[in-house]
């Protein structure tokens, strides 16, 4: 799967402690997170995450980008202590491009992955700005909304910034409402995990049709199922990828040989001909 450098933007704002979702918003998000982080890094065990918040005062760095899992559930244990106030999702962004920049390796992908369950206090305008300068930086942003649906206003400006950051792959918008199922549950089958064969044009929304999956089935009846499987086709066809470049190098390394044998045979012919010219002008000149 893709190698990518990820933080992930936790809301742990006020509106966090709200019970709509099992068992409260933020623990819904804690479990979300651990989800999120193994599929990250068993897709790619060279991935790194890393762990924000953006509730409070202001956005914080819980955890710089890592590989260790402990470190990921230390940062949230930290910000369970510190749920106030509302979110900032512009400055919480910029931070995390800033988080990302000091990246190790550099071939990562760049990915910025938000939980919100709290009103945007941005306007759009500033949201779209934003988008597009993410979206110069080649840095994908996946959505993660998850409540107080029923106010518009915060849905309709996410879409905005979706519109605006969307490239050919990556930068997801999912809505996930309340339910009886845990978020991380209902995440498991959205694109933001399994990609764009999770649901229909956009890459927003919840789950897909059994026409939609290929695997033949729905993914958010078997989440897990489709995760296993989504992951299990990813590394064979990366499998598949790595034996076409083994098979093309050697047939490249072949035609090369080859080639130098041509040569060298023709070198040798060349040098006969000359000794042969030579050895009739010595003759010549005995006679």
């Amino acid at each position: 799967m893709v190698l990518e450098a990820v933080m992930i933007v936790v809301d742990n704002s006020e509106s966090s402690r709200n019970g709509d979702y099992q068992p409260t918003r933020f623990e819904a998000q804690v479990d979300a997170v651990n989800v999120l982080f193994q599929s990250i890094t068993q897709g790619n065990p060279e991935s790194s995450v890393g762990l924000m918040s953006m509730g409070g005062k202001g956005p914080e760095v819980l955890v710089t980008l890592t590989t260790e899992q402990g470190k990921i559930l230390d940062g949230l244990h930290r910000t369970k202590k510190k749920i106030s106030g509302s979110s900032h999702l512009k400055t919480g962004i910029q931070v995390a491009t800033l988080a990302l920049k000091h990246r190790q390796n550099r071939s990562q992908r760049q990915r910025i992955i938000v939980f919100v369950c709290s009103p945007i206090e941005e306007s759009e305008k500033e949201l779209v700005q934003l988008a597009k300068k993410m979206k110069k930086a080649n840095i994908a942003v996946d959505f993660i909304l998850f409540g107080d649906l029923e106010d518009e206003s915060t849905q309709n400006k996410l879409q905005a910034f979706n519109d605006a950051v969307k490239a050919n792959e990556g930068s997801y918008l999912v809505v996930i409402p309340p339910s009886s199922k845990l978020l991380s549950d209902q995440l498991i089958s959205t694109p933001i995990l399994l990609g764009s064969d999770a649901s229909g044009p956009g890459g927003a929304g919840v789950g897909s049709s059994n026409d939609e999956f290929e695997f033949g089935f729905d993914p958010a009846m078997e989440p897990e199922l489709a995760l296993a499987l989504r992951m299990s086709m990813e590394e064979e066809k990366a499998r598949q990828e790595k034996r076409a470049r083994e098979e093309e190098e050697a047939a490249k390394k072949a035609s090369l040989e080859g080639v130098k044998e041509e040569d060298e045979a023709g070198g040798s012919g060349s040098k006969d001909s000359q000794g042969d010219k030579k050895d009739g002008g010595d003759k010549m000149d005995t006679s």
